[in-house]
């Protein structure tokens, strides 16, 4: 054990190169190219080897995992250097130095328990402080640090650990290469979001938003709602969309996360009894967390871009549609079949005839009645707390068009996932790619009938032009970091 933190320890320091970034300028990637050479082809026994090596290495004379390290940190290094919109030294710095130093926090934990809590929660908490303080010392370096910057750096620091913790869970070690280059990416792309206006990084929206999502995550694990991963997911999730879009979104989304779970544990003896119940115990974890609100996250960061090249247009009430019509689905069509599978009736979407309990694509009316009061529900929380087109002041029945709006397409998301599920669920796809398009289904059935029903307040076609044309204005803002 000890070894495993002498080698996270090794790690650390090459990967501390990251801090000479600003001094070198466009020669980042150099510190770690060198590195790469040396553990590939010049190290091949003796202390340093002993040091780094993990098993597998000795077989090879290869200091393999050192190598793809340094080689994934060369890799961003470059794109540092790029001569448009090159990724900045900040993101540079968070993206290395959370993984290397992430590791030596579980290391450290290891020493005295192998609990997956505990280590995870190391990794989590020295990956963010490295994060953070390797952001401001490479700002400072290259005299670019500002007090009202450091919101930025914390936000991209705990999100930054948070994806890499969440990676680690579910990929091997030899995996981390994918997980530093995967990190810095969506750094790269959030401070670009960032830097164009879209979002307004604030200390006491970070802060609360850490706050909120952390304990809400802790809670959720300790009831057992959700797995580590899926604890890791939920918290990511939630802070994001406290970020980016505001509490309001949030509301709309916990709503799900907090309902969603308890159904789950809802009776679950007697459903674990009929064979329907939430596998693991009722926890979700990682994949059922995205597949039902991957969807949502995408439509909150949408919003967020929307906002920072089109401010005026009519994009942002459609994609509130879209997070709510997929918050709906996800709600929907999980309280129908927590609440339906109690039932004995249950008939298969296509044909109506009676099937077994746990059949992919059943249905039971009870379950359906659920699954509706679930769509209202979050279609309540997201008229008083999102921006819908519409104030909650407004008259009833403006209210009432987009109360209904979202309700219906959390009804069309959830047949979706009733009809893939007794049609291609199992032999083509699994549960988390069927919910990931039944939301998908209901975020594009929201923003339908908020047109269709005037929900936005607009006329359809100066709606849909407009949408258009601001979409279209929206993916430009990511075309250089794309290409």
């Amino acid at each position: 054990m000890r070894h495993r933190l002498r080698r996270a320890g090794g790690f650390a320091v090459v990967a501390s190169a990251v801090l000479a970034a600003p001094a070198l300028g466009p020669a980042a990637a150099v510190p770690f190219a060198a590195v790469a050479v040396l553990a590939a082809f010049v190290v091949e026994e003796g202390r340093i080897f002993d040091l780094f090596a993990r098993p597998g290495d000795y077989e090879d004379r290869r200091l393999n995992g050192l190598a793809g390290f340094a080689l994934a940190a060369t890799a961003l290094g470059v794109l540092t250097a790029l001569p448009q919109a090159p990724m900045p030294t900040t993101v540079f710095a968070a993206a290395v130095l959370s993984l290397a130093y992430g590791v030596v926090g579980r290391e450290f934990v290891r020493e005295s328990t192998s609990d997956e809590f505990a280590t995870t929660t190391a990794f989590t908490v020295a990956a963010f402080l490295a994060a953070t303080l390797g952001q401001a010392a490479v700002a400072v370096a290259a005299g670019g640090f500002t007090p009202s910057s450091l919101p930025t750096y914390v936000f991209l620091a705990a999100t930054a650990a948070l994806v890499a913790a969440l990676l680690r869970s579910v990929l091997f070690p030899r995996d981390d290469p994918l997980v530093m280059v995967s990190v810095g990416v969506l750094l790269w792309l959030l401070s670009a979001l960032i830097a164009a206006g879209g979002v307004t990084v604030t200390p006491t929206l970070v802060a609360a938003g850490l706050a909120v999502t952390v304990g809400l995550g802790i809670v959720s694990y300790v009831l057992r709602t959700a797995s580590v991963s899926g604890m890791l997911t939920g918290v990511l999730l939630g802070f994001v969309t406290v970020v980016f879009g505001g509490i309001g979104w949030f509301a709309v989304l916990i709503s799900f996360f907090g309902i969603g779970g308890l159904a789950a544990k809802f009776r679950f003896e007697e459903k674990d009894a009929r064979g329907v119940a939430e596998g693991n115990d009722g926890a979700r974890g990682a994949g059922n967390v995205l597949g039902n609100s991957g969807v949502a996250l995408l439509a909150v960061i949408a919003y967020a871009a929307s906002r920072a090249v089109v401010p005026e247009t009519t994009v942002q009430p459609l994609l509130a549609f879209a997070f709510a019509g997929s918050v709906a689905t996800a709600m929907a069509d999980t309280l129908s079949s927590e609440f339906g599978g109690l039932f004995d009736t249950p008939r298969l979407v296509t044909t109506l005839r009676p099937v077994a309990p746990g059949t992919d694509g059943a249905i039971t009316w009870q379950g359906e009645v659920a699954g509706v009061a679930g769509a209202a529900l979050v279609a309540l929380i997201a008229a008083v707390a999102m921006p819908l087109g519409v104030s909650p002041l407004a008259p009833s029945t403006e209210l009432l068009s987009f109360v209904v709006a979202v309700t219906a397409a959390g009804f069309v998301g959830m047949s979706v996932d009733s009809l893939l599920g007794a049609t291609v669920e199992g032999d083509r796809l699994g549960n988390q790619s069927v919910n990931t398009l039944a939301t998908l289904s209901g975020a594009v059935a929201g923003v339908v009938l908020a047109v269709v029903t005037g929900a936005t307040g607009l006329p359809t076609a100066t709606t849909l032009g407009t949408a258009i044309e601001s979409l279209a204005t929206v993916l430009a803002l990511f075309a250089p970091i794309v290409s």
